[in-house]
């Protein structure tokens, strides 16, 4: 009899361990809103919920079409959603999930297009993926800088016909970096990551504006000054700001008439952080220097509108987190989001707690 016992003790020590939690989880199910979410983060997902994921682009005429009517017929039942789309949450789509939809977890640190209100409303959590993206976001930022001041997008047209004005020694100069102002609307997680950057390029210094003073900024002895003093002193505006209510076409025909006439403007934010007309204007007037973006309004902008006619605009398709390294991180928080939010445990990036 003692050594049946002992046998039977191994074979259950040999057998695997259950979780029973996980197994209940899996009765619930995760909608992930586009076909190109990492892998990293549906792997994740896997090990403890039932995965649904689109067969469509959440993005373009796909993410409005075919992507959006497949979401719908998915939804109902889900408990949370994963949001990788720069299309808007729709009330449609929420009325469809049922009062079971616990979470949205944006793969993006902005979450203009997540419906806060709505969210609210109906008690859902929302969470984003800052930080984890703000190093490589500085880096577009800082490249767009530079693209901007060393009219890149003329010299390339030099290349592209033949015809090398450059080679001249005073045709095509550009502005410097060094000794310069440089001026951050909005000091968080890319806009430290930025200055962290541009330290090496020998900035002549740093002013920043926002609702309150950051701790952080005396790192890079950046002063926090109202936003005014930053439009009128700074040779490089940086926006980095969310888009609000507060901050929608900040930049406009009055705020572009207080910046100097080497001014130049980056957006890394969101488009609408910007009046595009009144930009175009005063890039073509030559009352700024010039502009370098990574967003715009819409999203892709068409090929064959005005700003693209423009030889002191430089434009970049909405890449700055578009690593591989930084969209597998983006895709894991988000992933980890779900789980804390479905196990019931404090989310780790919450926006709505």
């Amino acid at each position: 009899m003692h050594c049946v016992s002992i046998l039977l003790l191994v074979l259950y020590l040999s057998l695997p361990v259950i979780d029973a939690s996980t197994n209940m989880t899996k009765n619930l199910k995760v909608l992930v809103s586009s076909n190109d979410f990492a892998e990293s983060g549906i792997k994740i997902l896997e090990e403890h919920f039932t995965v649904l994921k689109s067969r469509y682009f959440g993005f373009g005429d796909e993410g409005l079409n075919e992507n959006m009517a497949e979401l719908m017929s998915l939804i109902p039942g889900c408990s949370a959603l994963i949001w990788i789309s720069h299309h808007p949450i729709t009330k449609e789509l929420l009325d469809k999930a049922g009062p079971q939809l616990k979470l949205v977890s944006t793969a993006s640190a902005g979450y203009n297009n997540c419906n806060v209100p709505e969210l609210k409303a109906r008690g859902i959590k929302l969470s984003n993926t800052p930080e984890v993206l703000s190093g490589a976001v500085a880096e577009v930022a800082v490249a767009l800088m530079i693209a901007a001041a060393r009219r890149f997008p003329e010299n390339l047209d030099q290349v592209k016909r033949g015809v090398w004005d450059g080679i001249g020694f005073q045709n095509v100069l550009g502005l410097d970096m060094r000794g310069s102002t440089i001026g951050i609307v909005g000091f968080g997680g890319i806009g430290q990551a930025t200055a962290k950057r541009l330290v090496g390029f020998e900035v002549g210094k740093f002013l920043y504006s926002g609702h309150r003073e950051k701790p952080e900024a005396k790192e890079y002895n950046a002063q926090f000054v109202p936003q005014e003093t930053l439009l009128t002193e700074s040779d490089f505006i940086l926006l980095a700001a969310p888009l609000t209510d507060e901050t929608r076409h900040m930049i406009n025909k009055t705020t572009l008439a207080k910046m100097k006439k080497n001014a130049i403007i980056v957006n890394v934010g969101r488009g609408d952080l910007i009046n595009q007309d009144d930009l175009y204007d005063a890039l073509k007037n030559k009352q700024i220097y010039a502009a370098g973006l990574d967003v715009s309004t819409p999203e892709p902008l068409p090929k064959d509108h005005k700003l693209l006619t423009l030889p002191n605009l430089f434009l970049l398709p909405h890449i700055g987190s578009a690593t591989v390294r930084t969209r597998n991180d983006m895709a894991e928080l988000a992933a980890k989001n779900v789980v804390n939010a479905l196990y019931g445990k404090p989310l780790i990036t919450p926006v709505l707690p």
